[in-house]
């Protein structure tokens, strides 16, 4: 990093850490976070952007340096193929159950009964290995056949070993194989990119990824129907599956923050907004969870970025109980001045140009609604601009451009 480049850093490295400590500096932060908007800007599907590591990191580079953000996410997924041989199930993706220029789904889906919640508390590293991950994924099916070494003692340890000779576990784990060197290949040349980006002058938006403890339950073991029901049936046993979650979850991710030098810890959150669940449902099920997850980070003084995907108006009041100047929340569709109002002395507050006005609306429509955020929710500090959930897709460019260029227009 040349002298001129490291001031540019230091320079919008220094602006993100001031409002989050709600501090006022010269100008609001902008962020670039997509999905697969740089496939689109570039003119490649977003099945090459998730099969073509060089492909995804080529648009990417293109789109931050058009858009000059403060920040940056790499928004590579190039994982298509190892997820074939996985034979993965949870998510469809371009080219492989959605249309190549369709983005990712994930499929809402019961991989854990109810009645296996005990055995999930009791030993959840062999739970996953020989039950929830040969559920999820075709090349795990042989994992049901892995030793259970925990039960065994002595010289059962080593007559254990036979395990290994399973032809169904060998094919697993030829496949895992397989999939992991090709996943390892492509976080190598994702990383390098990324330092490549930091070199530039461009700061990393975060330095880890966590989930809300409830929102994993949900997402990837009981379904919405089976969560939702579970918290009138099976209460007890979710709140304990939910706190032995929140340790496993939180586990490393502070240090992996730490030590690629990047204070700020991605959360986005799904099942626990208005719509999904009752403010006291709220109050039981999602908030003591996560609280406890943030506070965690907070401690370690990691910044925890908070995405409130859909409305949480009702929740403004309770989530603001976390130290001052310590978090971001980027709410979806929060109404932003409201969250001003409530949260502006306690949180740092991120987004929402809606993604209706970012995919149908003009240029100057965008323009000017960044205008009004910036003078009314970036007033005194605490703010950052981005996306109501980040850059669309099928964005228009001129839409992104006066969006990204919004934060120097209206500079304090």
């Amino acid at each position: 990093m040349n002298s001129s480049t490291k001031e540019l850093f230091d320079q919008r490295n220094q602006r993100i850490a001031d409002q989050v400590a709600l501090k006022e500096t010269d100008r609001t932060p902008f962020f670039y976070s997509t999905r697969f908007w740089a496939a689109s800007l570039d003119g490649i599907t977003f099945e090459e952007s998730m099969y073509d590591v060089e492909k995804a990191v080529k648009s990417n580079k293109r789109a931050i340096e058009l858009l000059q953000p403060d920040a940056f996410s790499p928004a590579c997924h190039p994982f298509g193929q190892a997820m074939e041989i996985m034979d993965y199930h949870p998510v469809e993706w371009p080219g492989h159950g959605t249309d190549p220029n369709a983005c990712f789904q994930y499929i809402d889906k019961e991989f854990m009964p109810a009645d296996e919640y005990d055995e999930y508390l009791t030993d959840p590293t062999n739970f996953y290995m020989q039950k929830y991950l040969p559920r999820i994924g075709g090349a795990f099916e042989g994992l049901k056949h892995f030793p259970e070494f925990t039960t065994l003692s002595e010289w059962s340890l080593i007559s254990g070993m036979r395990g290994f000779a399973n032809p169904e576990l060998q094919e697993s784990l030829k496949k895992l194989m397989e999939a992991g060197e090709l996943v390892d290949a492509a976080m190598d040349r994702v990383t390098e990119f990324m330092k490549e980006m930091m070199e530039l002058g461009y700061p990393m938006a975060a330095g880890g990824f966590c989930k809300a403890p409830y929102d994993h339950i949900v997402d990837f073991l009981r379904g919405s129907k089976g969560g939702m029901l579970d918290m009138f049936r099976h209460k007890e046993k979710m709140l304990e599956v939910i706190e032995k979650a929140r340790l496993k979850l939180i586990k490393g991710v502070a240090e992996g923050a730490k030590r690629v030098d990047c204070p700020y810890v991605f959360i986005p959150l799904h099942w626990g907004l208005d719509g999904f669940m009752s403010p006291d449902q709220f109050k039981i099920f999602y908030w003591p969870g996560l609280h406890k997850t943030l506070m965690y980070f907070i401690e370690q003084d990691i910044v925890p970025v908070v995405l409130w995907e859909g409305d949480c108006t009702s929740r403004l009041e309770l989530i603001g109980d976390i130290p001052a100047g310590k978090a971001v929340y980027w709410f979806e569709r929060t109404d932003l001045v409201t969250a001003k109002e409530v949260l502006g002395d306690i949180v740092c507050l991120r987004g929402n140009v809606p993604a209706s006005l970012l995919n149908t609306g003009t240029a100057d429509e965008v323009d000017e609604y960044c205008r009004n955020l910036i003078e009314k929710v970036g007033k005194g500090g605490g703010f950052m601009l981005d996306g109501a959930a980040s850059i669309p897709d099928e964005s228009p460019t001129e839409n992104i451009v006066a969006m990204a260029q919004s934060v120097y227009k209206y500079a304090n």
